[in-house]
Protein backbone atom coordinates (compact mmCIF):
# COMPACT_ATOMS: atom_id res chain seq x y z
CA UNK A 1 0.00 0.00 0.00
CA UNK A 2 0.88 3.75 -1.02
CA UNK A 3 1.48 4.86 2.56
CA UNK A 4 2.29 8.39 1.34
CA UNK A 5 1.10 11.70 2.09
CA UNK A 6 -1.44 13.71 0.28
CA UNK A 7 -1.85 17.22 0.60
CA UNK A 8 -5.27 18.54 0.61
CA UNK A 9 -6.84 21.85 1.23
CA UNK A 10 -10.60 21.16 2.86
CA UNK A 11 -12.90 23.81 2.98
CA UNK A 12 -16.39 23.76 4.97
CA UNK A 13 -18.98 26.58 5.38
CA UNK A 14 -22.04 25.42 7.84
CA UNK A 15 -25.46 26.42 8.35
CA UNK A 16 -24.56 28.59 11.33
CA UNK A 17 -22.45 30.76 9.01
CA UNK A 18 -20.02 31.11 11.39
CA UNK A 19 -17.67 31.65 8.12
CA UNK A 20 -15.52 29.55 5.88
CA UNK A 21 -13.08 27.20 7.46
CA UNK A 22 -9.84 26.41 5.25
CA UNK A 23 -7.86 23.66 6.50
CA UNK A 24 -4.61 22.49 5.07
CA UNK A 25 -3.75 18.84 5.71
CA UNK A 26 -1.73 16.03 4.83
CA UNK A 27 -3.36 12.42 4.58
CA UNK A 28 -2.17 9.09 4.00
CA UNK A 29 -3.54 5.71 3.22
CA UNK A 30 -3.28 4.45 6.99
CA UNK A 31 -5.43 7.43 7.59
CA UNK A 32 -2.52 9.44 9.56
CA UNK A 33 -3.47 13.19 9.63
CA UNK A 34 -1.76 15.80 10.14
CA UNK A 35 -3.98 19.90 10.52
CA UNK A 36 -0.93 21.90 9.27
CA UNK A 37 -2.35 25.23 8.94
CA UNK A 38 -5.90 26.70 9.22
CA UNK A 39 -7.94 29.62 9.19
CA UNK A 40 -11.38 31.13 9.26
CA UNK A 41 -12.61 33.60 7.45
CA UNK A 42 -15.45 35.12 8.85
CA UNK A 43 -18.46 36.08 6.56
CA UNK A 44 -19.16 40.30 6.07
CA UNK A 45 -22.78 41.33 7.33
CA UNK A 46 -23.55 41.50 3.27
CA UNK A 47 -22.15 37.63 3.03
CA UNK A 48 -24.04 36.51 5.60
CA UNK A 49 -27.41 38.32 4.51
CA UNK A 50 -27.15 36.97 1.10
CA UNK A 51 -26.05 33.50 2.34
CA UNK A 52 -29.02 33.35 4.59
CA UNK A 53 -31.52 34.58 1.87
CA UNK A 54 -30.04 32.09 -0.30
CA UNK A 55 -33.49 30.02 0.71
CA UNK A 56 -35.80 32.27 -0.57
CA UNK A 57 -34.08 33.54 -4.08
CA UNK A 58 -35.70 32.99 -7.35
CA UNK A 59 -33.49 30.83 -9.45
CA UNK A 60 -31.81 33.50 -11.59
CA UNK A 61 -30.76 35.18 -8.08
CA UNK A 62 -29.49 31.82 -6.29
CA UNK A 63 -27.84 30.79 -9.52
CA UNK A 64 -25.85 34.28 -9.65
CA UNK A 65 -25.25 33.79 -6.04
CA UNK A 66 -23.24 30.02 -6.58
CA UNK A 67 -21.30 31.44 -8.83
CA UNK A 68 -20.24 34.68 -6.81
CA UNK A 69 -20.07 32.55 -3.90
CA UNK A 70 -17.73 30.28 -5.98
CA UNK A 71 -15.22 33.30 -7.02
CA UNK A 72 -15.90 34.18 -3.17
CA UNK A 73 -14.26 31.01 -2.14
CA UNK A 74 -11.55 30.73 -4.87
CA UNK A 75 -10.51 34.30 -3.81
CA UNK A 76 -10.25 33.51 -0.48
CA UNK A 77 -8.84 30.19 -0.57
CA UNK A 78 -6.08 31.78 -3.20
CA UNK A 79 -4.94 34.36 -0.01
CA UNK A 80 -4.84 31.21 2.10
CA UNK A 81 -2.21 29.64 -0.06
CA UNK A 82 -0.48 33.12 -0.70
CA UNK A 83 -0.19 33.83 3.06
CA UNK A 84 0.61 30.83 4.25
CA UNK A 85 3.65 30.18 1.24
CA UNK A 86 2.10 26.71 0.57
CA UNK A 87 3.32 25.29 -3.26
CA UNK A 88 2.46 21.59 -2.79
CA UNK A 89 -1.29 21.46 -3.08
CA UNK A 90 -2.99 17.91 -4.59
CA UNK A 91 -6.10 19.43 -4.66
CA UNK A 92 -8.55 21.43 -3.08
CA UNK A 93 -12.03 19.59 -1.41
CA UNK A 94 -14.96 21.85 -1.11
CA UNK A 95 -18.13 21.21 0.69
CA UNK A 96 -19.59 24.56 -0.42
CA UNK A 97 -22.39 25.63 1.26
CA UNK A 98 -26.07 24.39 1.73
CA UNK A 99 -28.93 26.35 0.61
CA UNK A 100 -31.89 23.30 0.72
CA UNK A 101 -31.23 20.21 1.65
CA UNK A 102 -34.39 18.05 1.37
CA UNK A 103 -33.52 14.31 0.55
CA UNK A 104 -37.26 13.01 1.30
CA UNK A 105 -37.98 15.08 -2.35
CA UNK A 106 -34.71 14.06 -3.75
CA UNK A 107 -32.72 17.66 -4.05
CA UNK A 108 -30.27 18.75 -1.81
CA UNK A 109 -28.14 22.22 -3.49
CA UNK A 110 -24.17 23.54 -2.00
CA UNK A 111 -23.59 26.31 -3.63
CA UNK A 112 -20.09 27.97 -4.15
CA UNK A 113 -18.88 24.82 -6.43
CA UNK A 114 -15.79 23.47 -8.28
CA UNK A 115 -14.96 25.64 -11.51
CA UNK A 116 -14.51 28.88 -10.33
CA UNK A 117 -12.69 27.35 -7.26
CA UNK A 118 -10.58 25.91 -9.77
CA UNK A 119 -10.19 28.83 -12.60
CA UNK A 120 -8.80 31.10 -9.36
CA UNK A 121 -6.32 29.12 -7.98
CA UNK A 122 -5.33 26.86 -10.43
CA UNK A 123 -5.93 23.52 -8.65
CA UNK A 124 -8.02 20.31 -8.91
CA UNK A 125 -11.27 20.92 -7.33
CA UNK A 126 -12.91 17.57 -5.75
CA UNK A 127 -17.13 19.22 -4.71
CA UNK A 128 -20.63 18.30 -4.54
CA UNK A 129 -20.31 15.44 -2.19
CA UNK A 130 -24.00 15.20 -1.35
CA UNK A 131 -25.64 15.15 -4.46
CA UNK A 132 -24.74 11.31 -6.11
CA UNK A 133 -25.70 10.06 -2.73
CA UNK A 134 -29.31 11.33 -2.48
CA UNK A 135 -29.89 9.93 -6.18
CA UNK A 136 -28.62 6.75 -4.91
CA UNK A 137 -31.60 7.25 -2.44
CA UNK A 138 -29.80 8.46 0.85
CA UNK A 139 -29.99 10.93 2.45
CA UNK A 140 -26.92 13.10 1.62
CA UNK A 141 -25.84 13.47 5.17
CA UNK A 142 -24.07 13.20 7.25
CA UNK A 143 -21.00 12.95 5.76
CA UNK A 144 -18.48 13.36 8.42
CA UNK A 145 -19.45 9.79 9.78
CA UNK A 146 -16.72 8.16 7.47
CA UNK A 147 -13.95 10.52 8.88
CA UNK A 148 -15.45 9.66 12.48
CA UNK A 149 -14.45 5.79 11.77
CA UNK A 150 -11.08 6.17 10.05
CA UNK A 151 -9.46 8.88 12.00
CA UNK A 152 -11.43 8.91 15.37
CA UNK A 153 -11.76 5.90 16.11
CA UNK A 154 -10.49 5.60 19.48
CA UNK A 155 -14.02 6.77 20.62
CA UNK A 156 -17.21 5.45 21.00
CA UNK A 157 -19.14 8.56 19.34
CA UNK A 158 -18.52 11.50 17.72
CA UNK A 159 -20.66 14.25 18.10
CA UNK A 160 -20.65 17.77 16.27
CA UNK A 161 -22.37 20.80 17.63
CA UNK A 162 -22.78 23.12 14.44
CA UNK A 163 -25.51 24.45 12.87
CA UNK A 164 -27.25 20.77 13.89
CA UNK A 165 -26.14 18.31 15.54
CA UNK A 166 -24.83 15.25 14.70
CA UNK A 167 -23.54 12.02 16.18
CA UNK A 168 -21.71 8.71 14.50
CA UNK A 169 -20.59 5.57 16.29
CA UNK A 170 -19.99 1.51 15.26
CA UNK A 171 -22.63 -0.94 15.65
CA UNK A 172 -23.57 -4.34 14.55
CA UNK A 173 -19.80 -3.81 12.64
CA UNK A 174 -21.43 -1.09 10.80
CA UNK A 175 -21.34 2.49 11.39
CA UNK A 176 -24.19 4.77 11.58
CA UNK A 177 -24.65 8.50 11.99
CA UNK A 178 -27.59 10.79 11.61
CA UNK A 179 -28.53 14.18 12.76
CA UNK A 180 -29.87 14.57 16.02
CA UNK A 181 -31.60 18.18 16.88
CA UNK A 182 -30.78 22.01 15.42
CA UNK A 183 -27.81 23.84 17.67
CA UNK A 184 -25.90 26.87 16.69
CA UNK A 185 -28.37 28.05 13.78
CA UNK A 186 -31.20 28.87 16.62
CA UNK A 187 -29.48 29.95 19.21
CA UNK A 188 -27.72 32.83 17.20
CA UNK A 189 -30.80 33.38 15.63
CA UNK A 190 -32.33 34.51 18.91
CA UNK A 191 -29.17 36.76 19.80
CA UNK A 192 -29.48 38.70 16.73
CA UNK A 193 -31.16 41.51 18.78
CA UNK A 194 -28.48 41.92 21.31
CA UNK A 195 -26.23 43.00 17.99
CA UNK A 196 -24.10 39.92 18.93
CA UNK A 197 -22.97 36.77 16.67
CA UNK A 198 -23.83 33.86 19.27
CA UNK A 199 -24.30 33.48 23.15
CA UNK A 200 -20.16 33.37 24.76
CA UNK A 201 -19.98 30.33 26.42
CA UNK A 202 -23.64 29.96 26.79
CA UNK A 203 -24.17 33.31 29.95
CA UNK A 204 -27.12 34.13 28.56
CA UNK A 205 -28.68 30.66 28.58
CA UNK A 206 -27.62 30.26 31.43
CA UNK A 207 -29.58 33.11 32.90
CA UNK A 208 -32.98 32.28 31.51
CA UNK A 209 -35.55 29.79 32.78
CA UNK A 210 -36.78 26.68 31.51
CA UNK A 211 -40.33 26.86 29.90
CA UNK A 212 -41.38 23.34 30.19
CA UNK A 213 -44.79 24.03 28.02
CA UNK A 214 -42.48 25.35 24.98
CA UNK A 215 -39.53 22.54 26.29
CA UNK A 216 -42.28 19.50 26.25
CA UNK A 217 -43.34 21.06 22.43
CA UNK A 218 -39.39 20.89 21.42
CA UNK A 219 -39.28 17.59 22.33
CA UNK A 220 -42.54 15.72 21.01
CA UNK A 221 -41.11 17.03 17.69
CA UNK A 222 -42.05 13.80 15.03
CA UNK A 223 -38.16 14.48 13.83
CA UNK A 224 -37.28 12.69 16.98
CA UNK A 225 -38.93 9.25 16.93
CA UNK A 226 -38.70 9.27 13.23
CA UNK A 227 -36.79 6.16 12.02
CA UNK A 228 -32.60 6.29 11.07
CA UNK A 229 -31.16 7.18 8.52
CA UNK A 230 -32.40 10.64 8.62
CA UNK A 231 -30.93 14.39 8.68
CA UNK A 232 -32.22 17.97 8.87
CA UNK A 233 -32.09 21.31 6.47
CA UNK A 234 -33.30 24.54 7.49
CA UNK A 235 -36.17 24.21 5.93
CA UNK A 236 -37.11 22.40 9.41
CA UNK A 237 -35.91 25.30 10.98
CA UNK A 238 -38.15 27.50 9.20
CA UNK A 239 -41.10 25.67 8.94
CA UNK A 240 -41.23 24.29 12.14
CA UNK A 241 -38.79 24.88 15.09
CA UNK A 242 -39.28 29.01 14.77
CA UNK A 243 -42.94 29.25 14.68
CA UNK A 244 -43.28 27.42 17.77
CA UNK A 245 -40.14 29.14 19.65
CA UNK A 246 -42.32 32.70 18.40
CA UNK A 247 -45.42 31.61 19.51
CA UNK A 248 -44.61 31.81 23.14
CA UNK A 249 -42.98 35.32 22.76
CA UNK A 250 -40.67 34.79 25.39
CA UNK A 251 -37.82 36.81 26.49
CA UNK A 252 -34.52 35.62 24.48
CA UNK A 253 -32.87 34.56 27.88
CA UNK A 254 -35.55 32.25 28.31
CA UNK A 255 -35.65 31.20 24.48
CA UNK A 256 -32.05 30.41 24.87
CA UNK A 257 -31.77 28.29 28.57
CA UNK A 258 -35.00 26.29 26.98
CA UNK A 259 -33.60 25.80 23.81
CA UNK A 260 -30.08 24.28 25.10
CA UNK A 261 -31.77 22.03 27.31
CA UNK A 262 -33.73 20.81 24.18
CA UNK A 263 -30.56 19.95 22.93
CA UNK A 264 -28.86 18.51 25.68
CA UNK A 265 -31.86 16.35 26.44
CA UNK A 266 -32.07 15.10 22.95
CA UNK A 267 -28.55 14.42 22.74
CA UNK A 268 -28.48 12.18 25.98
CA UNK A 269 -30.75 10.27 24.33
CA UNK A 270 -28.67 9.11 22.27
CA UNK A 271 -25.87 7.73 23.75
CA UNK A 272 -25.30 5.36 26.50
CA UNK A 273 -24.66 6.43 29.57
CA UNK A 274 -21.62 4.30 30.43
CA UNK A 275 -18.40 5.95 32.89
CA UNK A 276 -15.94 3.86 30.83
CA UNK A 277 -17.50 5.22 27.34
CA UNK A 278 -16.80 8.83 25.89
CA UNK A 279 -17.63 11.47 23.50
CA UNK A 280 -15.28 13.41 21.28
CA UNK A 281 -17.11 17.04 20.89
CA UNK A 282 -16.20 19.35 18.11
CA UNK A 283 -17.28 22.10 16.54
CA UNK A 284 -18.54 25.63 17.84
CA UNK A 285 -21.09 24.30 20.35
CA UNK A 286 -18.03 22.80 22.31
CA UNK A 287 -17.51 25.95 23.29
CA UNK A 288 -20.55 26.96 24.84
CA UNK A 289 -19.39 25.45 28.10
CA UNK A 290 -23.47 26.29 29.29
CA UNK A 291 -24.59 23.54 26.67
CA UNK A 292 -21.78 21.01 27.38
CA UNK A 293 -22.37 21.21 31.16
CA UNK A 294 -26.29 20.79 30.38
CA UNK A 295 -25.27 17.56 28.02
CA UNK A 296 -22.46 15.47 30.72
CA UNK A 297 -25.65 16.07 33.59
CA UNK A 298 -27.76 13.88 31.14
CA UNK A 299 -24.66 10.94 31.15
CA UNK A 300 -22.76 9.50 32.76
CA UNK A 301 -20.47 8.37 29.18
CA UNK A 302 -17.44 11.33 29.49
CA UNK A 303 -17.74 14.54 26.91
CA UNK A 304 -14.09 14.91 25.58
CA UNK A 305 -13.37 18.33 23.84
CA UNK A 306 -10.47 18.56 22.29
CA UNK A 307 -7.44 20.91 21.11
CA UNK A 308 -8.81 24.44 19.58
CA UNK A 309 -7.76 23.14 16.25
CA UNK A 310 -9.69 20.19 15.84
CA UNK A 311 -13.01 21.67 17.51
CA UNK A 312 -12.69 24.19 14.95
CA UNK A 313 -11.37 22.18 11.91
CA UNK A 314 -12.54 18.84 12.31
CA UNK A 315 -14.83 19.09 9.33
CA UNK A 316 -12.66 20.53 6.81
CA UNK A 317 -10.62 17.95 7.62
CA UNK A 318 -12.84 15.39 7.13
CA UNK A 319 -13.77 16.49 3.93
CA UNK A 320 -10.56 16.57 3.08
CA UNK A 321 -10.68 12.82 3.62
CA UNK A 322 -13.53 12.54 1.68
CA UNK A 323 -11.37 14.25 -1.13
CA UNK A 324 -9.08 11.91 -0.40
CA UNK A 325 -10.80 8.75 -0.76
CA UNK A 326 -12.80 10.49 -4.36
CA UNK A 327 -9.51 10.75 -5.30
CA UNK A 328 -8.27 7.22 -4.63
CA UNK A 329 -11.61 5.89 -5.95
CA UNK A 330 -12.51 4.71 -2.52
CA UNK A 331 -16.17 4.54 -0.84
CA UNK A 332 -16.46 8.04 0.90
CA UNK A 333 -19.85 7.57 1.74
CA UNK A 334 -21.49 4.94 3.84
CA UNK A 335 -25.07 3.09 3.07
CA UNK A 336 -25.52 2.52 7.11
CA UNK A 337 -24.72 5.88 7.55
CA UNK A 338 -27.03 7.66 5.17
CA UNK A 339 -29.81 4.82 3.67
CA UNK A 340 -28.34 4.76 0.32
CA UNK A 341 -28.63 1.73 -1.74
CA UNK A 342 -24.72 0.99 -1.85
CA UNK A 343 -21.80 2.56 -0.60
CA UNK A 344 -20.25 4.94 -2.98
CA UNK A 345 -17.62 7.14 -4.11
CA UNK A 346 -19.12 10.77 -4.09
CA UNK A 347 -17.98 14.15 -5.74
CA UNK A 348 -17.69 15.60 -8.77
CA UNK A 349 -13.60 16.33 -9.66
CA UNK A 350 -12.51 19.88 -11.70
CA UNK A 351 -9.25 20.11 -13.13
CA UNK A 352 -7.57 23.16 -14.37
CA UNK A 353 -7.17 23.78 -18.05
Amino acid sequence: MNTSFKYIIGVMSGTSLDGIDIAYVKINNNYKFEIITATTVAYNKEWKTALKEGFHLSGEKLTKLDADYGIFLGEKIQTFIEKNKITNIDFIASHGHTIYHNPAKNYTLQIGNGPYITSITGIKTICDFRSQDIALGGQGAPLVPIGDMLLFSEYNYCLNLGGFSNISMQANNQRIAYDICPVNIVLNHYVTPLNIEYDDKGIIASTGVIQSKLLDELNNLPFYNETKPKSLGYEFIVETIFPLINKYNLEIKDILRTFVEHVAIQIARKVESNSSKTILVAGGGAYNLFLIERIQSYTKTKLIIPNNTLINYKEALVFALLGFLKDEDQNNCLKSVTGASKNHSSGIIFTPY
